[in-house]
């Protein structure tokens, strides 16, 4: 159990900040605390939500639909590549819906649920760690980075503005640079004479190392390929990522290739991907002391202009590789508490 860095509220939340229906369930998830596992997959499709839980959870607690997001709480039974079988972990998939503003939702949600008491709306003095792994698909952005590979995201490049509302310290010195490196580099690529110029300043978040560790190793043992890297958190996906199909033009060209060709100088690293979710889940969580992670498929190469037409099989992999790591991640966190 833990007790968490940051302030809580001084007095107990609202009806209006923190609805809560009669049956005790929370407004747009639509569960009650107990029915949350500490566990948790996050995916942005409601439909990829029910395939998970009923192709990957056994013995399904709750399986609910509100204001389309979809959770679901049962059993996984991950099994690694070596015949390891870990011990089933009770285990929640939940849905964040298309970025940022939707996740914002959700993560608050699945957090109040950890850490609030819902009887008298008060902070719990002691509550799990929460471990959250965004499973999704991206955009690659290298063109050696075949398609159906996984990206283990390290950093998360925020273009949203999402995380500029909550204010947490930079998690490390690189996070600190990307951002100063990134502000001159957007600025200098935005059109002379737009009205934003110099306005886009990305803020950079980082996954979790115990997190990512754990991916890394689950994808090792069930033979799913990956790389690790940086992702570009976008707050569209037409423009924002570099897709100029609109009469509009855009204030900063060919978002895409500039990231393809940013150097973030980290050991050969590179900036593998663009999704629209991932920046806003490791900022917030990172910030609580909660453990956030992401895998993402590449489903479609930009440099190359393909798309993965098959790609359900590349999302089974991430799945399974994240099932895999949130059942090593809870085996360490069990540890810990008895000790």
């Amino acid at each position: 159990m833990n007790t968490k860095p940051g302030l809580f509220p001084a007095s107990p939340c609202s009806a209006a900040d923190l609805p809560i229906d009669a049956d005790g369930r929370i407004y747009h998830l639509q569960i009650t605390p107990e029915q949350l596992a500490p566990d948790i997959l996050l995916v942005g499709d409601p439909g990829r939500a029910e395939f998970i839980a009923r192709t990957f959870l056994h013995d399904l607690e709750v399986e609910r639909e509100h204001r389309g997001l979809v959770t679901a709480t049962g059993t996984s039974r991950a099994t690694g590549g070596r015949a390891t079988i870990i011990s089933p972990l009770r285990t929640t998939v939940a849905t964040s819906g298309m970025g940022t503003p939707s996740l914002e939702i959700v993560l608050n949600e699945l957090v109040a649920l950890c850490e609030i008491d819902f009887a008298t709306r008060t902070p719990k003095p002691l509550f799990p760690r929460l471990h959250i792994i965004r499973v999704g698909t991206s955009g690659g952005l290298q063109a050696s980075t075949r398609l159906g590979t996984s990206i283990i995201t390290a950093y998360a490049l925020g273009m949203d503005n999402t995380g500029l509302f909550y204010e947490t310290p930079c998690p490390d010195q690189t996070c600190a640079r990307l951002e100063q490196e990134l502000a001159h580099v957007i600025e200098k690529a935005a059109r002379p004479d737009s009205r934003f110029r110099g306005k886009i300043h990305p803020y950079v978040s980082r996954a979790e190392p115990a997190v990512v560790r754990a991916l890394t190793q689950a994808a090792q043992e069930l033979g799913v390929a990956a790389r690790t890297g940086l992702t570009v958190s976008n707050s569209g996906f037409f423009v924002p990522q570099g897709r100029d199909i609109s009469r509009l033009r855009p204030s900063t060209p060919e978002l895409d290739r500039i990231f393809s060709e940013f150097d973030p100088g980290l050991d050969g690293m590179r900036v593998e991907n663009m999704e629209m979710e991932a920046s806003f889940l490791l900022h917030f969580l990172g910030g609580l002391g909660h453990w956030g992670g992401a895998i993402c498929p590449v489903i479609a190469n930009r440099r190359h202009n393909t798309f993965d037409h098959d790609y359900l099989t590349a999302i089974e992999g991430a799945t399974k590789t994240a099932l895999l790591a949130l059942a090593a991640l809870s085996t360490r966190r069990d540890s810990a508490l008895r000790d």
